[in-house]
């Protein structure tokens, strides 16, 4: 059913806690298998991906290149794009597996995709206050956050046209693409590490992104903030 792709770059660690949660979905069959998208590691993060069975594809370039060529690289008429460090919370395939049993029988396979519940591993007011923001976050800009994931079938992956060459937030611009509207918000969590900085070091700049690209400015002048 699935294809799950993980970017990577040097996230030995990381990817460890993200194909951990992956295994009962794998023992039931809802993960055909597991492709890890590496921007040219110097660790053994390809290494943990070899010793865990996930195929490999390597690419120095963009990001987006890496993320293309895995999804052509796919076993299963679904994807689900995952970011290292990422865990997905316990019985999360049957939530999905259900999901998508509805999208097919209801023929919305080209219109429809799905993201998890964000969550922050910890305890105290520091996680729940990042729980906060990220709600916020979504009702300010209509996008989910990459550490959300996203499951969206091939055929309407390629009717999109995949991710496109930005030097940021690629992501952000799929989902626009798609559109908030045919976004189904699981209810399974996908939780980060608290430590995890990855996705939210922008800040201000990231949120002010999103937005521009949610009112439909033009991907190539918001990839100027990022440089």
């Amino acid at each position: 059913m699935l294809s799950v792709v993980i970017p990577t770059r040097n996230d030995e660690r990381a990817l460890v806690s993200t194909l951990a949660a992956l295994v009962p979905a794998a023992a039931e069959g809802v993960v055909r298998n597991v492709i890890v998208a590496d921007g040219g590691s110097t660790d053994a993060t390809l290494e943990v991906a070899d010793l865990a069975g996930c195929d490999a594809v390597c690419r120095s370039g963009p990001r987006c290149d890496g993320l293309n060529a895995a999804a052509r690289g796919s076993k299963g008429p679904w994807l689900m794009f995952l970011e290292a460090g990422v865990v997905l919370e316990e019985g999360w395939h049957r939530e999905v597996s259900a999901l998508v049993d509805v999208i097919e029988r209801a023929g919305e396979t080209d219109r429809r995709a799905a993201v998890f519940r964000f969550g922050f591993d910890g305890f105290g007011s520091s996680a729940r206050n990042a729980e906060l923001l990220a709600g916020l976050w979504g009702l300010l800009t209509g996008l989910p956050r990459p550490e959300q994931g996203l499951i969206i079938h091939k055929s309407f992956y390629d009717k999109l046209g995949g991710f496109r060459p930005l030097p940021a937030m690629t992501g952000a611009d799929l989902i626009r693409r798609i559109g908030s509207g045919r976004i189904i918000r699981l209810r399974a969590r996908a939780i980060s590490p608290a430590a995890s900085s990855r996705s939210w070091r922008e800040g201000p700049r990231g949120a002010l992104g999103a937005g521009l690209l949610m009112l439909r400015v033009p991907p190539r002048f918001v990839a100027r903030l990022y440089n």
